[in-house]
Parts: structure tokens; C-alpha cells; sequence
């Protein structure tokens, strides 16, 4: 179950594929040079089991990997970042 996480450009999301062909996934938006994270999804049946987090993590490494700037509208994503504080330099707005 440590799947990598897929950046589908076509649907601006990451995704993070799960067992039995679920996804988790976060939306985003390019703009003005920056990715924009919008809404994070994971499926109910799943709540709780820290798949959010894997999904964040992988997000917040890829876009720190290609030396992006974000924009984490999400809470989730937010709070993710406020809690990991190796990503909050990478953080505008």
C-alpha cells in the first residue's frame, strides 16, 4: 500500500491509488507560476487511516522535488503543511 503518487495534469490532481482501484486524490490549479491546492479527497470507507497524510506528504515532496511554489487553499493541505514545517517555505499566500 505505498503506492507513489501520480501527478495527472489532464485532471489537475495528484493521485494516490489505493487497493482494491480506489483513488485518494487532491485537486490543484496553476497560477501565476505557483500550484494552487484546492480540495483533497479520500474515500470514506477509508477516513481515518492516515491515507490524507500519505497523500500530502507525496504532494508536498513532489512539488518541493520540482522547486514549486504552493498555494494550499485546502485546509487539509494547510494544515498538513503547518504541522510539517519543512514544507511551510515552500507556502505563498
Amino acid at each position: 500500500m505505498d503506492a507513489e503518487i501520480i501527478d495527472n495534469p489532464e485532471k489537475h490532481r495528484f493521485e494516490l491509488p489505493l487497493d482494491g482501484g480506489a483513488l485518494a486524490v487532491s485537486y490543484y490549479k496553476e497560477e501565476d507560476g505557483r500550484v494552487v491546492l484546492l480540495h483533497t479527497e479520500v474515500p470514506q470507507e477509508l477516513s481515518g487511516q492516515g491515507i490524507g497524510s500519505r497523500l500530502a506528504r507525496g504532494v508536498f515532496e513532489s512539488l518541493r522535488a520540482k522547486g514549486r511554489r504552493v498555494i494550499a487553499k485546502c485546509p487539509f493541505m494547510a494544515a498538513y503543511a503547518s504541522r510539517h514545517r519543512e514544507y511551510l517555505a515552500m507556502l505563498d499566500g
